[in-house]
């Protein structure tokens, strides 16, 4: 069993602390049994004020504190490459789904345009417009427009800059003007 101690550093007294049968004298009597072991005093400065000694600091981080932040790191580094791969799963996921919305929208685009085929006018109009064809009993005419039938020669036109050739012709002529 431990002692208690006073503020002081020094032990409660408590019956019977002495020795048995020694009995207690008067102040520096010779028969006195140590009632406590001796206390190292301060240091007394010539001044007479005690000189103050500094209490040992504590540790900053405990072996518990390491123990504990090694597990939490174990524990980040475990759970990192799951949630990566959850994460890119996702991206996957959201980028399947908008592939999804628009190959959906372009198939109800297409359909739209099939459905107009069903319609009669909607194939006249595109027979007259694509192949050039007539109802029985109508009169077609072709608009000739005369400037559109001369494709001028970039070459001819003077000041028009010539084609640039590619450079493999540039030095076949090169090495035929050398010749």
């Amino acid at each position: 069993m431990q002692q208690r101690t006073r503020p002081g550093g020094r032990g409660a007294p408590t019956r019977g602390s002495g020795p048995r049968g020694v009995q207690r004298a008067g102040a520096g009597g010779a028969g006195r049994a140590p009632a406590r072991q001796a206390v190292a005093r301060r240091a007394v400065s010539s001044g007479g004020a005690a000189l103050r000694t500094r209490a040992p600091q504590p540790r900053r981080f405990t072996s518990r504190a390491v123990v504990l932040g090694l597990v939490l790191l174990v524990l980040l580094l475990a759970y990192a490459y799951p949630v990566r791969v959850y994460l890119a799963q996702q991206a996957e996921i959201t980028a399947l789904e908008q592939s999804q919305e628009r190959q959906t929208a372009k198939i109800a685009e297409m359909a739209a345009r099939a459905a107009k085929w069903d319609d009669r006018e909607y194939v006249i109009s595109q027979a007259r417009q694509r192949l050039h064809m007539v109802l029985p009993g109508e009169k077609p005419f072709v608009v000739v427009d005369p400037a559109r039938s001369q494709q001028a020669d970039p070459a001819a036109i003077p000041g028009a800059e010539k084609a640039s050739r590619p450079w493999y012709g540039k030095l076949w002529s090169s090495v035929e003007a050398a010749d």
